[in-house]
């Protein structure tokens, strides 16, 4: 009989799952389960965007792209970008990929040296891909510990305290998951000389750039002066066009870095999607106004469930981005992972344990609010109901 554990990779066998995915599989061998786990949209691809991938089906354009993507779409991105941000990139500074999550990957594999213990910031609570992603590349994840009470964001002495000789890049994440913080221009203006006199690169998330609230739109540090040339901008199609099972992202940044990026996309998955692609032209074009009704639901949904929570007993910092809150359960007594098991069994609702997030997430729980009003009100009562049990109140 094969051992097959002498055939594994001690990285492959050290990599933990996903602890988003978790709860969500087990919730879904259960009945009359409510999910509040998953980041994803609970509207329909716009219509627009859904004709023209019908379309490019039944012309049937299904063959494969230049690895970067087409150059429609590329350009339609270099126009987005510097019609949402003013920031200009040339249709070969951009890379079409596998959604947002391949951008990340390609990324850190091009700039870390395999062997020579190169570290990436990750600032945490944020998106359960980054740690693993470093680690799988050779590098070494450095946790930097944002807290609720500077509200989630990365301040420049934890940055300055964190930069060592080995210090390769920055993941900025932000907004953020699962907290919702946002780095508005004057919190990115003052870490960016820090790391414009270290010389680190950033990789700066932006997948729900368009998902901010309160007025002010998304900055990204690539705007500011002397930035662009080391920032890798991520962004993708999944969030703010509710495209999450088309598998779109893309990645702009300095031409020498996208171009070895290219390389390990060549071999590792050829082109994105071609149907997707087509859509997303059109997504980028012509869809704004759906994206703006989106975010005003999505508005009102973090205004309901702060209010909610709060009124619950449970501390919730008020979300500046995406469509996540992230409740402090310390005052249960319970961890993350007992409340959220809990909760599973007893109520049948499906959370997510902060410390999913990173071990600064412990104490915490996401719930995504990217489900309808109605959906949430249910799952709301429920929670409400297993802390009244807990606290002998029910």
């Amino acid at each position: 009989m094969i051992n097959y554990d002498n055939m594994l990779s001690e990285t492959a066998k050290n990599i933990k799952p996903s602890g988003i995915r978790k709860f969500f599989d087990i919730a879904a061998t259960m009945d009359n389960i409510i999910s509040l786990s998953l980041g994803e949209p609970d509207f329909k691809t716009p219509w627009l965007i859904r004709r023209k991938g019908i379309l490019a089906l039944e012309k049937g354009r299904t063959q494969y792209t230049g690895n970067a993507g087409m150059i429609e779409l590329r350009q339609a991105i270099s126009s987005y970008m510097e019609r949402k941000f003013t920031i200009e990139y040339p249709s070969d500074d951009v890379i079409v990929t596998v959604g947002g999550s391949e951008a990340i990957d390609l990324a850190v594999r091009t700039i870390v040296n395999i062997g020579a213990g190169e570290e990436i910031l990750v600032p945490e609570p944020s998106f359960v891909c980054y740690s693993p992603i470093v680690e799988l590349a050779g590098g070494v994840p450095v946790p930097l510990v944002t807290k609720m009470e500077d509200n989630f964001k990365l301040t420049p002495e934890i940055l300055k305290a964190a930069i060592t000789p080995k210090t390769k890049a920055l993941i900025l994440p932000f907004p953020n998951n699962p907290t919702g913080a946002v780095m508005r221009r004057e919190d990115l203006e003052k870490i960016a000389p820090i790391i414009e006199k270290s010389g680190i690169l950033v990789i700066s998330d932006e997948i729900y750039a368009e998902l901010t609230y309160g007025g002010e739109r998304h900055v990204s540090i690539a705007e500011l002066s002397g930035m662009k040339e080391r920032t890798i901008i991520i962004n993708g199609f999944s969030k703010a066009f509710a495209m999450t099972g088309w598998r779109l992202g893309w990645a702009c940044g300095p031409e020498p870095i996208i171009s070895h990026m290219l390389k390990i996309h060549q071999y590792a998955v050829m082109c994105s999607p071609t149907v997707s692609q087509f859509a997303a032209i059109t997504a980028l074009s012509e869809c704004d106004e759906d994206v703006k009704y989106m975010v005003g639901e999505y508005d009102m949904r973090r205004r309901l469930c702060v209010k909610v929570f709060n009124d619950m007993g449970l501390e919730t910092f008020t979300p500046e981005g995406a469509f996540y809150v992230f409740p402090c359960i310390k005052s249960t007594g319970m961890s993350s992972q007992e409340f959220c098991e809990r909760i599973l069994k007893e109520k049948q609702i499906a959370i997510t344990p902060g410390d999913a997030f990173g071990q600064s997430g412990e104490g915490f729980i996401r719930v995504s609010y990217a489900y309808s009003v109605n959906h949430l009100l249910t799952a709301m009562k429920r929670i409400e109901e297993f802390l009244m049990s807990i606290s002998g109140l029910g």
